[in-house]
């Protein structure tokens, strides 16, 4: 049985339009407007695949003739790219006029493929990943899809830090200088334990329902909340910013921050803290951390807070340590927010433009006038 179908004059004309606009050149995107990469099926290093992965990013900057002018920059635990615009600027930390800043969102983030937005693996049927993984991924967006061969430096904060020091080891030819930044290539005990509890939070609420949330979730968002802003800072940085007084409205500013938050996202926070709580580069490699290290081809500056209480920095020091890499310390009751408190921004920009020019040094906090 055949069945013909009757185009009106309009439909047609709709038709034509829209093949007309198909073979049109497309506009290039604005500058940090955000973008997404196809990467298909993605295999995990455990062996389990994200289908259909497709990764977040944003470009500031003007790409140079010789593609050698890109940094990469990934995102922090449950971060996105657009926090990251903040580091971009004309003259500021990763100058745009002389940089081409690629910011990119790590898998599980809410942007990129993560649990909560995957249509065929919702929640927690989504597999686990590790940071590699995140790793990997960024390698193949910037090779296949940005189709670079080498860049500048890759920098990251936190999370964004620990992939960086995976970028170390796993490509280490192709940047010339990486830039940790509060990160760590191994979770500590501490950290697992702190993450765990964040975990915990969240499953033990009863709208998590067994990974498939009935409710708000906000009692488990707001004590996940709780216990990161804890760690944040260190105890001296709590007391001086919320004295007793206003301890209900900080309590408040919390329950607020987590009122409209969708429950899905439960999932993406659990599955990056397991990443974190499994980082183990030297593991990873059958290495100690020093042999792993010795796999270092770039400059790399290790920049930390002896205050973190979030991510412990002492593997990150024994890392650099074991190259002579130089070590930035911040000393700042600020903890892992300790360079929103110290001036460091000059001394990222001066190592990317004359590595061998930045010592090991302590900064110290500028007190408030």
């Amino acid at each position: 049985m055949k069945i013909r179908f009757r185009l009106s004059a309009a439909a047609i004309a709709i038709f034509l339009f829209a093949e007309l606009a198909s073979t049109r050149p497309q506009s290039a995107p604005a500058a940090g407007e955000q973008q997404f990469a196809a990467l298909g099926d993605f295999t995990l290093k455990s062996g389990g695949v994200i289908h259909d992965l497709r990764l977040g990013y944003r470009t500031v900057g003007k790409l140079d003739a010789a593609k050698g002018n890109v940094i990469l920059f990934p995102t922090w635990l449950g971060g996105q790219t657009g926090d990251l615009l903040q580091y971009a600027k004309p003259g500021y930390w990763l100058d745009t006029d002389k940089y081409f800043i690629v910011l990119i969102d790590a898998i599980g983030n809410s942007v990129s493929t993560s649990p909560s937005n995957s249509p065929t693996q919702p929640l927690m049927t989504f597999p686990e990943f590790s940071i590699r993984d995140m790793v990997e991924s960024e390698y193949r967006f910037a090779t296949e899809a940005l189709h670079l061969t080498h860049v500048h430096a890759v920098i990251g904060i936190s999370m964004g830090g620990m992939q960086t020091f995976e970028w170390s080891v796993m490509y280490p030819t192709f940047m010339d200088d990486v830039i940790p930044i509060v990160g760590s290539p191994q979770s500590t005990s501490y950290d697992k334990e702190l993450w765990t509890a964040q975990i915990e939070a969240l499953e033990l609420d009863p709208d998590w329902n067994g990974g498939k949330p009935k409710g708000s979730m906000q009692r488990a968002f707001a004590l996940e909340e709780t216990i990161g802003d804890m760690n944040l800072t260190s105890p001296e940085e709590h007391v001086r910013k919320t004295p007793p007084q206003d301890f209900p409205k900080l309590m408040a500013k919390i329950d607020q921050s987590v009122a409209t938050r969708n429950p899905g996202i439960a999932a993406d926070h659990i599955r990056q803290r397991q990443a974190i709580i499994g980082l183990d580069i030297p593991s990873e490699l059958g290495e100690s951390l020093q042999q792993a290290a010795g796999r270092v081809r770039a400059k790399l500056l290790f920049i930390a807070s002896p205050e973190d209480h979030m991510v412990n920095y002492t593997p990150g020091l024994a890392f650099a340590n074991a190259i002579g890499a130089p070590v930035i310390l911040m000393d700042s009751p600020c903890g892992h927010e300790a360079a929103g408190c110290v001036s460091v921004g000059p001394i990222v920009t001066q190592f990317l433009a004359n590595a061998a020019s930045v010592p090991s040094q302590t900064v110290k906090e500028i007190p408030a006038k």
